[in-house]
């Protein structure tokens, strides 16, 4: 069934019927002639209040507008002297890298110098040598043995040599040929002297071609010297372990050396022979842990196995909780069932354990949660305050 609508209530247009005001009477003292001065009074009163507050209002107010002015201009002056000390700054900023950069380029050009002096002097040792080999006589051995000369850390110069980067050695070579190459000066040469001047460089290049051949020959000859030098020492180390009564190579090099497992200040005399030793360094002092504590744990077990177990007093009359018709308790089950409550009560006990650790985890996390909210809060009244302050300034 359709529900009908509520009946709406028909609005009358009829004109509302205005009402008639009461007669107004004449207010008491309205045609009294001191009433009326008493008015007058007030108002003047009034009147004077009025132009006094707004006479203070306008001292406060040109007050307050004459601080505004000084704070601007005190703000004006901080700004103009804090533009000043930023640009002071920058230019001390500005002298200092400028003077270290100066510092490392006079540097750089001291450490360049003093290479080339070093570079130079080497030059000037070589071909002094070079001469020397030329003069003397071409008998008796053809090398030297120098000493080894301790550089800077105690490597040698050779070490050092090795040690150098790329770079250095380029730096190095570029320096080298500065003063072995001379430039040539053919400006204004006529065909004569061009002449002259290709051929000496041709006498140039043939003396260095035989300079070269020569030191190649020389390394041949030394690197055959030290070969046969150090097959005479692996002749004299043979005899002399025969005469020891080793290996003819015990002493070339051609086994391992010993491994010292044991502590020369230990009175015990290591008879373990070299095979044992080698496998403790193979894993197998492992193994011997392993045995060890093996045989602890079981002896530890038999221990505890055998101990003396307590039985409980034997009831005498019915047992408890024991209902009609059941037959009686064996002896051995009375044990069992008093190992089984103790089992129990364990576990109770581990589970009471645990949890009063989740309990306390728990605590804890809250206890953490309250120190970060309380610091969060701190956080948020220090910005507070500075805004403040930041406002207070401006």
């Amino acid at each position: 069934m359709k529900s009908t609508p509520p009946r709406r209530r028909r609005l009358s247009r009829r004109p509302a019927r205005r009402r008639k005001k009461p007669p107004q009477t004449p207010a008491e003292g309205e045609g009294d002639p001191e009433f009326i001065k008493r008015q007058d009074q007030k108002r003047s009163d009034l009147d004077e209040q009025l132009k006094e507050y707004i006479s203070e209002w306008r001292k406060q107010r040109s007050k307050e507008e004459d601080e505004l002015k000084k704070l601007k201009e005190k703000q004006a002056k901080r700004k103009v002297t804090r533009a000043e000390e930023e640009q002071k700054m920058a230019q001390r900023k500005k002298e200092e890298e400028e003077r270290r950069v100066r510092e490392a380029e006079e540097k750089k050009q001291r450490e360049i110098e003093e290479k080339r002096m070093r570079l130079e002097e080497a030059e000037k040792k070589r071909q002094a040598m070079l001469q020397a080999m030329k003069d003397k006589d071409k008998k008796g051995p053809n090398f030297t043995i120098a000493k080894k000369d301790a550089g800077v850390l105690g490597l040698s110069s050779a070490a050092m040599e090795r040690n150098k980067t790329k770079e250095q050695l380029e730096e190095e070579k570029k320096i080298s040929l500065s003063f072995r190459i001379k430039p040539l000066a053919i400006e204004g040469f006529g065909e004569s002297k061009l002449r002259e001047k290709a051929q000496e460089l041709w006498e140039l290049i043939v003396k260095l071609e035989t300079e070269k051949y020569d030191l190649e020959e020389r390394q041949k000859r030394q690197d055959y010297d030290l070969k046969e030098l150090k097959e005479r020492q692996k002749q004299q180390l043979r005899h002399k372990a025969l005469k020891k009564g080793l290996d003819p190579e015990a002493l070339t090099g051609k086994y391992p050396p010993k491994i010292q497992v044991a502590s020369k200040y230990e009175r015990r005399v290591d008879t373990r022979s070299y095979d044992d030793k080698k496998k403790l360094f193979e894993g197998g002092w492992d193994a011997i842990s392993k045995d060890s504590s093996e045989k602890i744990w079981n002896e530890k077990k038999e221990q505890y196995t055998g101990r003396q177990k307590s039985k409980l007093p034997k009831w005498f009359g019915e047992r408890p909780g024991k209902k009609a018709g059941e037959p009686e308790t064996p002896e051995g089950e009375e044990d069992a069932k008093a190992d089984e409550d103790i089992v129990e009560d364990d576990e109770e006990v581990e589970e009471e354990v645990v949890e009063e650790d989740d309990e306390e985890a728990e605590e804890d996390e809250e206890e953490e949660e309250e120190e970060e909210e309380e610091e969060e809060e701190e956080e948020e009244e220090e910005e507070e305050e500075e805004e403040e302050e930041e406002e207070e300034e401006e």
